[in-house]
């Protein structure tokens, strides 16, 4: 069963009344299978600078992370692909690992496969739905209730091209998951990154296909009547998901900047082509046999195994050379694959009318303003 130092954190469902959201979160507490909880890890040293890396020219793998026994590590959609891979090179490291995941099921599974490689780390399953704005405070009350420092949040978790669908809050799914599910959880996680003592980080996961996005602020606008009723364009509308995680990334640099903020920096990264199960879920949904078996062969023929392709992700979260608002890539052949390093992103990612626009957008549909003022 679960070892000493796993816990699970998780919400009951919530009740809708007259479109007010309910939510009633369970107090974390022992279960008959002597899952630990609830215990603050007050009397932490200081964090040290973070690790030093050798330059994005170099054979950088997780050797390079060196000890994090100080840090506290959140990463969304941690139960399997890349999140998997990034919660278990965290925790061999040492940090105490959250693995933020929709099925608690699923997370616990995953930090027991971690439990095997990393036996002594405190790794926490905290429930994360980040297709509903409810679940995301849930998370971020729950985190707050458990944990008193934040190092670095992997805004990673995502969909691709699935076939049209709403959040529950009313969203266009890939828009909703991706970008305003993560931009949300960290505007509601702000105050932990910038209360915690030395460098903190949020590492936003992108992809190579935002270079084809587009942010149509009309679509973004539309209700979801108007959107069902035209053309959907499921890879269009996961373009313009992950280029807004790259306006995010770099906005949010921008504003912490702008409002003094010197200890937090936002980074973004993309992993390449990596062979995970999120090429496959857009085509089992769509019930596309054909689509499933082009996605198969496209990740063996031309993807990296999920152990390579979260090198970016850690190397944007651990590397001491890595500065806030760069962009992190795999550096091989068309940026596919290849050891990480810093790139250039798309011309229409560094469009900071785009960007203020963006953020101002994402505030009035999530609800989540961010506490930075300009000085």
């Amino acid at each position: 069963m679960f070892d000493a130092e796993l816990e699970i954190v998780e919400r009951r469902p919530f009740v809708l009344v007259r479109s007010l959201l309910v939510v009633h979160t369970l107090p974390i507490a022992e279960s008959d299978q002597n899952v630990w909880c609830g215990r603050r890890n007050a009397n932490r040293f200081p964090p040290a600078t973070l690790t030093t890396a050798m330059t994005a020219t170099d054979d950088w793998t997780t050797e390079r992370m060196g000890d994090l026994s100080d840090r506290t590590v959140v990463v969304t959609g941690a139960n399997s692909g890349l999140g998997f891979q990034a919660a278990k090179a965290f925790a061999s490291h040492g940090a105490d690992v959250v693995l933020a995941c929709r099925s608690v099921e699923r997370g616990v599974d995953a930090g027991e496969r971690i439990r095997n490689v990393a036996p002594a780390t405190r790794l926490t399953v905290i429930e994360l739905d980040l297709a509903d704005l409810a679940s995301i405070r849930a998370f971020a009350t729950n985190f707050a209730d458990t944990h008193d420092e934040l190092h670095v949040l992997c805004n990673n978790a995502g969909v691709m091209a699935v076939p049209y669908g709403e959040t529950a809050d009313g969203f266009e799914t890939q828009f909703g998951v991706n970008h305003l599910g993560h931009f949300a959880l960290t505007g509601l996680l702000l105050d932990e990154l910038r209360d915690t003592e030395g460098e903190t980080r949020v590492v936003t996961q992108s992809s190579a296909l935002h270079e084809n996005g587009t942010i149509d602020f009309d679509s973004v606008a539309r209700s979801a009547d108007r959107q069902r009723e035209e053309s959907y364009d499921k890879w269009a509308a996961y373009g313009q998901s992950k280029l807004a995680n790259v306006l995010f990334a770099y906005e949010l640099q921008r504003r912490l900047r702008a409002s003094g903020v010197e200890s937090v920096a936002s980074v973004a990264c993309h992993p390449g082509y990596a062979d995970t199960n999120l090429q496959k879920r857009g085509p089992e949904q769509a019930g596309s046999t054909l689509g499933l078996l082009g996605m198969k062969i496209a990740n063996a023929v031309i993807g990296q195994d999920a152990v390579t392709g979260v090198l970016p992700l850690l190397y944007a979260a651990t590397a001491d050379d890595v500065d806030g608002g760069e962009y992190v890539g795999p550096g091989g052949i068309g940026n596919l694959r290849g050891q990480p390093e810093t790139q250039r992103s798309s011309d229409r990612s560094y469009d900071e009318t785009t960007a203020g626009r963006l953020w101002d957008v994402s505030e009035n549909l999530t609800g989540v303003h961010y506490d930075l003022d300009s000085n």
